[in-house]
């Protein structure tokens, strides 16, 4: 049944995919008119978002931003479709890679690199990365770290088109063992990590602030940057205009393992927030983000033992005498 499900569902996809992006896009105007207009997807939501994001701006401001996120949001989405066929020179020219000769220059210097993204612009096209190193296809391993999802048909398509330009995608999980597997075949690799996940609470390792939030992160690219000590990139997307994206090789750290605790995290959660306030309608507004809060970290932590208690928040109150 399983099986049956990821076929039809890639076939599905597949002869969408074939669709040139001009259509898609008017499939996108459409989506638009049903997500925004009569559905209202997470329309609440999202104004609670930007209303506590950029509290300097006016209410027309944050409406104009919240109509233009719909809108590339569901260009997102066909163009997530259409990286299902879209070809390696299309998907050359739609989104560029800038500074790439200091990523290799971190290569030829004998260290991996670690790659720091967010859910901005389009991250699945990032995974285009490959195709602008192929005199490294040999000695490079690309890699990117992904949360399996739900669905397993789903699961199985995403992981099929997240590799069609030679990325690999590493569960989550299966991070540390496949690093250690790549360095035993004495390669180096090139790895993303979509840093702004909301951690579960047992994995929340610091709270920060970001876009006047007091937000909870996951330190695990972090460390795993600086056990290797590979040099450490932020990925800086910009869209030019529709269906463009220019991406930029930012340095955060030579040799992380130089680097202090927890200094490369506030660093890239700063840079991501930069680009957000450049542009502040490419990011997943429709995400809730800060679902997690400090209080309840603080309800569910024990110092006695070190340990967040992951069961039902109520019974944890009662337990603790919590009115």
């Amino acid at each position: 049944m399983k099986r049956a499900l990821y076929i039809i569902l890639f076939l599905v996809w597949y002869l969408i995919s074939l669709l040139p992006l001009w259509i898609l896009y008017g499939m996108s105007d459409f989506l638009y008119i049903i997500a925004y207009g009569l559905w209202g997807y997470r329309k609440k939501l999202v104004r609670k978002h930007l209303a506590e994001c950029f509290p300097e701006k006016s209410e027309d401001e944050r409406r104009k931003i919240e109509r233009e996120y719909y809108h590339w949001f569901c260009d997102y989405i066909v163009e997530t479709l259409k990286l299902l066929t879209i070809s390696k020179d299309n998907i050359k020219r739609r989104i560029r890679f800038e500074n790439t000769d200091r990523v290799k220059r971190s290569f030829d210097e004998g260290r991996n690199v670690a790659l720091y993204l967010g859910h901005y612009c389009n991250w699945e096209w990032v995974s285009s990365i490959p195709l602008h190193f192929e005199d490294y296809q040999d000695k490079v391993f690309f890699g990117q770290i992904y949360h399996k999802l739900e669905n397993e048909a789903m699961d199985q398509v995403f992981l099929k088109l997240r590799g069609r330009m030679g990325a690999v995608s590493i569960p989550m999980a299966e991070t540390l063992r496949k690093v250690v597997d790549i360095r035993r075949q004495k390669k180096h690799w090139i790895i993303g990590f979509i840093a702004d996940q909301v951690p579960m609470w047992n994995n929340i390792h610091l709270w920060l602030d970001f876009l006047h939030h007091d937000t909870p992160v996951f330190t695990g690219a972090e460390r795993i940057s600086r056990k290797f000590d590979s040099d450490v990139y932020y990925i800086d997307v910009r869209r030019e205009r529709r269906g463009y994206y220019v991406a930029r090789f930012v340095l955060m750290a030579e040799h992380a393992s130089n680097s202090a605790e927890s200094e490369l995290t506030l660093e890239y959660f700063r840079l991501l927030e930069k680009s957000i306030r450049r542009q502040p309608a490419f990011y997943l507004w429709t995400h809730n983000r800060w679902k997690r809060t400090h209080e309840e970290y603080n309800i569910r932590y024990d110092a006695e033992t070190g340990r967040v208690d992951m069961g039902d928040l109520e019974e944890i109150k009662r337990r603790k005498g919590i009115v």
